[in-house]
């Protein structure tokens, strides 16, 4: 499920971002005052926007066309498909048109004025390209264009050599910086376009899951550097959106080359220094919230600095994204003013690329990020003075060595260290209550962690070689070191019945500081093999040593394409890999958490029984006794065999459609589990590495132009998610549960069967751009609670409603007279809504039996509408 700020979403057209934005929100008010503003703004931008269009309408439109031929070795006049250009007014500086070719290698921009363009092939991977067009009433000039394949320019950007044949599987969702640009995402950040990923889901607690697998369990790499966060695994180091060049998940990652992860894998690239000096100042939006006829404060305010260019030319570049970001969430079900989510915090991301050569490039990058959140967990049942906070503050520093021999081979070595602190904290020191209708007094937990980790990743790429086709071998090193010190608090917990009688305690002691470090060592071998254009072949196999974990576990991985026939429409891919995760610092030192103390009281508010004390341990696999399976650290890590198919077909001109079968079954996953005591030997809070997870994921994607410059995407997901629901993850992260009910066996909190998500960008007449995003799915499922909290029935029995929500972003460029400075002459007009239907999606429920509202959902999130005046550059 999507946030709900209707403020966050980026607007961009071509390369250009927002330079300042003013947003009215009225949302949660009845605010007379932001109704007539709204009103105004309406009429005003209509009337502008009609008559500017009537202007601009008399006049004839041009266009260029033409068709994108690639030339390098034996693939000479090849067309290709996916290429993006850029066309932009030679005299006026408008920003530039972007678009991408068909599957036949054509393209076309329209709507054009008279005047000179200039015809730009960007980078990205081919030698440059640029040709003067000029239209004269209104007509259309045809440019083709010669696309050459680079090798190592001088921007010594060194990207593989172009494969005609992948055996990479649809599931390699890939967004480049135009698209997240152009979407309404709700947060200013790549992590919103993560569940636009057919197999992707976000839960309401807003935790992401991949191949049924959750975050902790997956991986997120950052130009091939892990960047999650080393004590838990979860996705929270962040990347400013304008440093963002491509998104790419990949659910089944067949290559030898990656691991690390039993889950899914993220891969974000960043975009490198500029040839020339650029300075943007973006998105300088204002959110204004208020309340019974007044302004009540900034509901968000994310103002960004970018600059870059060379500092030695041909030599030496930089560039540097700031983002300061100050956000107030409102939360539906909760009484204003105490009814908001606070965030403030930057982020500051720096790259230093040198040419020490023409074919030896070093890229160093700096990441910033602090970032403090008041009252992170609240929601309908859950109020401020219940829930907890949440800071966060760290750097990372990594560094990109590559070089390229004559013969073709590619040698790189990376080094990255990452400092990850983090603390959470209640509201105060009074005990917890869980009642019937939720939570109340002061979350239970406090937290403080300081966490660092360091990675070193040599990888050598031979020359080419020849024997039944053609050979990429690769080889490899990824050596992690991880390591954290901290302490965990924990104040007394009081179940509540529906009466205000207590029915339950837990208190905790044993409160200990905690120390652990983990070395991963791992390497990996793997040959990308190619028999003429019909079928290629992925063979690798990684091996993986853990000093707390797997002494050794060795992953072999197969990929499979094979397209038939000459015109080469169809693909047939198939694969099956072995991926092992590693351990996380928190299942190291499991045993420092504190120890449970639980009392029961009957209703006549007496002790029932004697008290119970739950001793943290870890507990081998195996089927002897507990007290002989005890041990101080975990000696197995996670592991699943993943396999697919998939058959990819081209329709109609510059259409796709894919189908595809997916399932992953996961074994020796961390659990918790209470295990009771028998004699003398006491009960014991156990973590296991017992838990399983079943997936199973059947995919339909068809994407298409519908018209020149514009893209479609439409898939239907059926997936079943099934496996133990007391992973480590969903009980320690981010936040530990106050109850740690017995583990169960069953449906997933991200199972969703039925799924179908429809997004696109699309270009207007008149040069509006539209950018829509659709998801419908089956609800979320949740569990029956007695009043112990405890599962009545089998758990995720009962479903959330139906979900379905419509979210649009709706914008048109208009240059402002009387201004000629370059770059920031444009003015932005539009509109962003969030749940444009209104449709109720709610976010939580009133799981608790003996509760009069059993049954009864809140949460509800209404629609969100902002209307955008902007400055474009």
């Amino acid at each position: 499920m999507r946030g709900a700020n209707p403020c966050l979403g980026a607007t961009q057209l071509g390369n250009s971002r927002v330079a300042s934005m003013v947003v009215i929100d009225a949302n949660g008010a009845n605010l007379k005052t932001a109704r007539n503003a709204e009103m105004f703004f309406v009429i005003a931008t209509l009337l502008f926007v009609a008559q500017v269009s009537a202007q601009e309408a008399s006049a004839k439109r041009g266009a260029v066309k033409g068709i994108v031929s690639l030339e390098s070795g034996t693939r000479e006049h090849a067309t290709a498909e996916g290429i993006a250009l850029e066309l932009k007014p030679l005299t006026n500086g408008s920003a530039p048109m972007t678009t991408v070719t068909d599957a036949g290698g054509n393209f076309e921009f329209t709507g054009l004025a008279d005047g000179e363009y200039v015809l730009r092939l960007p980078g990205d991977g081919f030698e440059p390209f640029t040709a003067t067009v000029r239209i004269a009433d209104g007509a259309t000039v045809a440019q083709n264009v010669l696309a050459k394949l680079a090798g190592l320019t001088q921007r010594v950007e060194v990207k593989e050599q172009a494969e005609p044949l992948s055996t990479s599987a649809s599931s390699a969702s890939k967004f480049s910086d135009k698209q997240l640009s152009g979407l309404p995402l709700a947060e200013e950040n790549f992590r919103e376009s993560l569940p636009l990923t057919p197999g992707v889901i976000r839960t309401p607690d807003g935790k992401l899951t991949f191949r049924g697998a959750s975050e902790d369990q997956s991986m997120l790499q950052v130009n091939d550097f892990k960047m999650t966060d080393p004590v838990t695994g979860s996705f929270s180091i962040p990347v400013p959106l304008d440093a963002v060049q491509s998104v790419r998940v990949v659910k089944t990652p067949y290559s030898a080359e990656k691991g690390g992860f039993s889950g899914g894998l993220t891969e974000v690239e960043t975009v490198p220094p500029p040839e020339s000096w650029r300075f943007a100042v973006r998105d300088l939006n204002v959110s204004l919230r208020g309340k019974n006829g007044h302004f009540v404060g900034v509901g968000r305010a994310t103002p960004r600095v970018v600059f870059g260019g060379p500092l030695l030319k041909g030599k030496l570049s930089l560039s540097e994204v700031y983002e300061y970001d100050v956000t107030r969430d409102p939360v539906r079900g909760l009484a204003w003013p105490r009814n908001e989510i606070k965030k403030q915090g930057f982020t500051s991301y720096t790259t230093l690329q040198a040419i020490l050569s023409p074919r030896h490039v070093m890229t160093v990058t700096l990441n910033i990020f602090p970032q403090r959140t008041q009252f992170a967990n609240i929601s309908a049942l859950i109020p401020q003075t219940a829930s907890s906070d949440y800071d966060r503050k760290g750097a990372s520093v990594s560094l990109s060595d590559v070089y390229s021999f004559p013969s073709g081979a590619l040698f790189r070595m990376g080094w990255t260290y990452t400092r990850f602190d983090s603390d959470g904290h209640g509201q105060g020191s009074e005990p917890m209550l869980l009642t019937p209708e939720g939570w109340d007094g002061n979350f239970f937990n406090t937290w403080a962690r300081s966490a660092g980790q360091f990675e070193a990743s040599p990888t050598f790429q031979f020359a080419q070689r020849h024997l039944l086709g053609r050979h990429e071998i690769r080889v490899g090193d990824d050596i992690t070191y991880r390591s954290f010190r901290g302490i965990s608090m924990s104040r007394p917990i009081h179940i509540v019945r529906e009466d205000g009688r207590i029915a339950e305690e837990i208190r905790f002691t044993n409160q200990m500081p905690t120390d652990e470090s983990i070395t991963d060592i791992e390497e990996f071998v793997e040959d990308h093999w190619s028999l003429g254009g019909h079928l290629a072949v992925d063979l690798g196999a990684r091996l993986t040593s853990q000093s707390i974990g797997r002494a050794a576990a060795f992953a072999p991985r197969l990929g499979v394409a094979y397209s038939p026939g000459k015109d080469q429409k169809t693909v047939v891919r198939a694969g099956i890999g072995v991926f092992y995760n590693r351990v996380p610092l928190l299942a190291a030192d499991f045993a420092g958490n504190p120890v449970r103390i639980v009392s029961e009281f009957g209703i006549d508010g007496q002790i029932v029984g004697p008290e119970v004390t739950f001793r943290n341990a870890y507990v081998e696999n195996g089927s002897g006794p507990i007290a002989s399976r005890i041990r101080h650290a975990p000696n197995t890590s996670a592991r699943s065999v993943v396999e697919s198919a998939e058959l990819e077909r081209a329709l109609w001109k510059g259409a796709m459609l894919r189908i595809g079968y997916a399932h992953s079954s996961m074994r020796d996953i961390f659990v918790v589990n209470s295990v009771p005591g028998s004699g003398s030997f006491p009960s014991v809070l156990g973590l296991l590495s017992s838990g399983r997870n079943d997936y199973n994921e059947a995919n339909a994607t068809l994407r298409f132009h519908p018209v020149a410059g514009s893209e479609l995407n439409v898939s239907y997901t059926w997936s079943r998610s099934r496996g133990d629901l007391n992973t480590l993850g969903d009980i320690f992260v981010p936040f530990e549960q106050p109850i740690i009910r017995p583990n169960m066996s069953g449906v997933r909190p991200s199972d969703v069967p039925n799924r179908v998500v429809v997004w696109g960008l699309f270009r207007l007449p008149w040069a509006i751009a539209l950018g829509p995003i659709a998801d419908l799915h089956t609800g979320f499922p949740y569990s029956g609670v007695d009043e112990r909290q405890q599962y009545v029935g089998v758990a995720n029995s009962h479903r959330f409603p139906t979900f379905f929500s419509v979210d649009f972003q709706v914008y048109r460029d208009f240059r402002l007279p009387f201004v000629n400075y370059k770059g920031s002459h444009m003015i932005r007009l539009g509109l962003y809504v969030i749940n444009v239907t209104n449709h109720g999606n709610f976010s939580d429920v009133f799981n608790n039996t003996t509760s009069p509202q059993f049954g009864e959902f809140a949460g509800l999130e209404r629609r969100k509408t902002a209307f955008l005046l902007s400055i474009v550059n």
